[in-house]
């Protein structure tokens, strides 16, 4: 498979140069030349199939040209081993529950499944050092940082804002040492993500260090989220439910997730419409009103995973729409909540269900709750488990969340960082010392 930028001014590449770049010389995002129709027969037996096995076969189609098939039905089982439930919360809204691998948030399949693809191309390269740059508004840092723990010829940077993030998520990347870094920034996300694409494109940079990055930038990072976007419809396909009013809410930040969804549905999966689901940062909400796009600084919120002013996937948005403004609207709603909002979702839905939301999850269960139309069965994404926003959630509840011991064990941690300014010289002096 060939993969080609965004913006269409950068050389085509194989997989295996647009895993280990990342980013394009022209500053787009690669995207797959074609993206395959999977058959019939297929969709047929999902609903028999576990989540390992229809993985594979959906990897096979976008990167059995590159892997070796055996090698690539192993990385993609490894990758995908744990539980991703689809549990009832209200008569017609489901919570796909994605936080049950090893950091209990969504991003842990693409991270996984990144490391696993990145050892496979480094396998004979033994002098190789791949520098994988990575920013972080919360999960995506962990779930890197410890998708890729002691990988060979592998070095992390996580990136992350300064007071930005929950206290859990800071310890799932600041206590792992070994080839994990932790870079506190004195800004937010978006500066972050600036500094990430700002080092791409230096020269002196990428001529002394192999750079890629694992935020859903990465191609081998956001496709595999396809995934479980499978899983879920067969999961519901084989209650016996009505398939064709499929509804996918997915609370939104930087639009990698919702991304693979929609490529899962170019793919052949029969989801009838997507909401995107946004906290106040509602630069794509915006832009479904009116055409334009207009990203500003973000701004801090109790949902902070999606606090991005310039999310980066809205460029493979407007790809696979050929810019279509239209007919973007048409598959894709969209939606916007205060904090307040927020809040108050987690409350009565605690209250009113006995399902523990995540501020995240919260945004995207409102929006099914107030946008589904009659007959319309709801699938949410419920990104990351409630303790990873412990004193949040107790604040609006006021009943305690059980930390689970695998998050424990990284609150006993002791924290290493490098603090530095939002400022990319500082930020490339840092890098070079590494040389």
């Amino acid at each position: 498979m060939i993969y080609r930028s965004t913006k269409g001014t950068a050389p085509e590449v194989s997989l295996e140069e647009a895993v280990v770049k990342g980013l394009a010389p022209d500053r787009g995002l690669y995207m797959p030349e074609r993206i395959p129709t999977l058959p019939k027969e297929f969709f047929d037996r999902l609903p028999k199939m576990s989540l390992p096995e229809m993985a594979s076969e959906i990897a096979a189609a976008l990167f059995g040209e590159d892997v070796e098939p055996d090698k690539l039905k192993a990385l993609t089982e490894d990758a995908m081993n744990f539980p991703i439930p689809l549990v009832k919360v209200s008569d017609n809204i489901l919570s796909l529950e994605l936080f049950h691998g090893p950091t209990l948030a969504f991003k842990d399949v693409g991270a996984r499944f990144m490391a696993r693809l990145l050892g496979y191309f480094n396998r004979d390269n033994k002098d190789r050092m791949v520098n994988v740059l990575v920013a972080t508004s919360g999960d995506t840092g962990s779930a890197v940082a410890n998708g890729f723990l002691g990988v060979d010829g592998v070095r992390v940077f996580v990136l992350y804002p300064k007071g930005k993030v929950s206290p859990i998520q800071e310890a799932q990347f600041t206590t792992l040492g070994r080839n994990i870094e932790a870079l506190e920034i004195d800004g937010t996300f978006d500066d972050c993500q600036s500094l990430v694409k700002q080092a791409f494109l230096d020269k002196e940079l990428n001529d002394a260090m192999m750079l890629t990055s694992a935020n859903s930038i990465n191609v081998a990072r956001f496709l595999p989220q396809m995934f479980y976007y499978f899983y879920a419809w067969a999961q519901l396909a084989a209650t016996g439910a009505d398939m064709d009013k499929v509804v996918v809410c997915v609370p939104s930040g930087n639009f990698g997730n919702i991304t693979a969804g929609l490529i899962a549905k170019r793919m052949g999966l029969p989801i009838k419409r997507f909401i995107a689901a946004n906290n106040a940062n509602d630069i794509f909400y915006q832009y479904l009103k009116t055409g334009k796009y207009s990203p500003r600084p973000s701004v801090q919120t109790i949902a902070n995973a999606m606090d991005v002013g310039d999310p980066s996937n809205f460029a493979r948005v407007l790809d696979l729409y050929g810019h279509d403004h239209a007919a973007i609207t048409n598959e894709i709603s969209g939606c916007t909540y205060t904090d307040e909002e927020i809040g108050d979702t987690v409350c009565d839905t605690l209250e009113q269900t006995g399902y523990q939301l995540d501020p995240h999850g919260a945004v995207a269960y409102r929006a099914l709750k107030e946008y589904l139309k009659p007959g319309e069965t709801g699938i949410f994404l419920e990104t990351a488990h409630p303790a990873k926003f412990k004193a949040t959630v107790e604040e609006i509840t006021g009943k305690e969340v059980a930390i689970p011991e695998r998050l424990a064990a990284f609150m006993r941690g002791e924290k290493k960082s490098v603090e530095l300014p939002a400022d990319f010289a500082a930020f490339k002096s840092h890098l070079l010392k590494m040389v």
